[in-house]
């Protein structure tokens, strides 16, 4: 019986979607957006990749996740120790999150990558937690525009909601 479809998949076309499963020639292409100028999103392949951050001018690396994450000494990093679950308590590292990217974005000619495992979940929230706290976005409008740029981000519901606590403590504080 034949399948279905009539055209086999492209290996050599960067990949979309992360799956299970073996690594094809697909997957090992960069999985690396820019959300802003100077701003990238990815997953952790692209975070300890020295060739690529070397090519894109990456000088700073803001790690999302639990483990250690091999950078190169050049590249300034910060991590925050955070699991995948709408549980966890991604609020309380938002303020050093957000500080960390606008304090490198302050210099010209640096770049920030930030980065989880999948570059999914816990970077699109502290992606979305900047440009709330930059540019006085909704939770939603954030989250929104990098679903836009990057269609793999997909925050967690409990981190859409601790978005929504920061953004009332930023409004709280301004008033």
């Amino acid at each position: 019986m034949q399948p279905y479809y009539t055209h086999r998949p492209r290996h050599d076309m960067p990949s979309k979607t992360r799956t299970a499963g073996p690594r094809t020639p697909a997957r090992l292409s960069p999985d690396i957006t820019e959300i802003i100028p100077r701003l990238y999103m990815s997953d952790l392949s692209c975070a300890e990749n020295s060739a690529l951050l070397a090519a894109l001018g990456i000088t700073h690396v803001l790690s999302a996740m639990r483990g250690a994450v091999a950078v190169p000494p050049s590249v300034q990093q910060k991590q925050i120790p955070l699991e995948d679950h709408p549980f966890a308590e991604l609020a309380a590292h938002l303020p050093g999150a957000t500080s960390f990217v606008r304090d490198a974005l302050r210099d010209g000619d640096a770049r920030v990558l930030v980065h989880c495992a999948q570059g999914v979940s816990r970077s699109a929230s502290v992606v979305s937690a900047f440009l709330i706290a930059q540019y006085g976005w909704t939770p939603q409008q954030a989250v929104q525009y990098v679903k836009e740029k990057r269609a793999a981000a997909e925050p967690n519901f409990g981190f859409v909601a601790q978005l929504q606590e920061y953004a009332d403590s930023i409004k709280a504080a301004g008033s």
